[in-house]
């Protein structure tokens, strides 16, 4: 059974950093693409970035330069790093399988709360 556990949220001041944690259970982080993602109220989920299972992590433009995906296998762990924050940056994150989500077929953890102030 797939069981996905955000962590790390909170409430920062823009220019700051939060590393969020996403623990994950049912699921083979060696060969699985895991992404993060954000949404606020009213809004729809969006793509933070991915990260394969060899490794390779790719941001969506915005986060270029700010955000850093990566994962320790033998921790079942998958974490984002993000500097730089800004108010556009507040939201609820989730962790999920790659293909979940772009298939629509996701279901969703609890997420971890990011909220920045300016």
């Amino acid at each position: 059974q797939v069981q996905l556990v955000e962590s790390g949220g909170g409430l920062v001041q823009a220019g700051g950093s939060l590393r969020l944690s996403c623990v994950v259970s049912g699921i083979p982080l060696r060969t699985t693409t895991m992404g993060w993602y954000r949404q606020t109220p009213g809004g729809e989920r969006e793509l933070v970035g991915h990260i394969t299972g060899g490794g390779i992590a790719d941001v969506p433009s915005f986060a270029r330069g700010r955000f850093i995906i990566s994962k320790d296998n033998s921790k079942n762990a998958v974490y984002l790093q993000m500097d730089s924050l800004e108010p556009g940056d507040s939201g609820r994150y989730y962790c999920n399988r790659h293909f979940d989500f772009l298939s629509g077929t996701a279901s969703w953890g609890q997420g971890t709360p990011v909220t920045v102030s300016s």
